[in-house]
């Protein structure tokens, strides 16, 4: 049973940080190429970040390019997303999701998702 678990969200003020995690199990996670999304209320899911599964390849969207980093240790099952300079806009649960397919920007591409982790940006 192949699980994601998202933790590290949070409420934090403008222009702080934080670093979201993804510990997945139940697949063999080097294998897997994995990725961020955001869904902010009333919103559509948008693609944040994404990584190969060695970690050579790294894709962002424009709207965080900069400012986001994404990063994993496949010797611990776990993706991670450092989140700087984070802005009100930035305000959403970010979702974790693997593929065994190359990184890609779109969410069909995903085969696994985590629950999702709640980020607040206060103004």
């Amino acid at each position: 049973q192949v699980q994601l678990v998202e933790s590290g969200g949070g409420l934090v003020q403008t222009g702080g940080s934080l670093r979201l995690s993804c510990a997945a199990s139940g697949l063999p996670f080097s294998t897997y190429a994995m990725a961020w999304f955001r869904q902010a209320p009333g919103k559509e899911r948008d693609f944040v970040s994404a990584i190969s599964q060695a970690g050579g390849t790294k894709h962002y969207a424009d709207f965080v390019k900069g400012r986001f980093t994404i990063f994993r240790d496949n010797t611990k099952n776990t993706v991670y997303l450092q989140m700087n300079s984070l802005e009100p806009e930035d305000t959403a649960v970010y979702y974790c999701a693997a593929t065994y397919r190359q990184s890609g920007l779109r969410s069909v591409e995903y085969d696994y998702w985590g629950q999702g982790t709640q980020v607040t940006v206060s103004s």
